[in-house]
């Protein structure tokens, strides 16, 4: 990835989008520390569009040798702040 000063990619915006286009990513910095990232539109989407939802990911992963049952006794404390 390349890396621009706030400055720099302000006098050269046009080979900043050009270089995040053709060579990926492109960071900018502000006070010598990295701000913000220039990227591609198509890559952005699929960094923010998960290929499939939360919610059929989870389904998908196998329970083998999972136990998801609760035992009925409770280690807690149930008296708390009660001295």
């Amino acid at each position: 990835m390349g890396e621009w000063s706030l400055q720099e990619a302000k006098n050269k915006f046009s080979v900043l989008v050009d270089e995040a286009l053709t060579e990926g990513p492109q960071y900018v910095t502000r006070h010598d520390r990295k701000a913000v990232v220039v990227m591609a539109l198509d890559e952005y989407q699929r960094t923010r569009s998960p290929s499939v939802p939360f919610k059929e990911f989870l389904r998908s992963l196998p329970l083998e040798g999972v136990n998801l049952e609760r035992e009925d006794t409770s280690d807690r404390d149930v008296s708390l702040g009660a001295d």
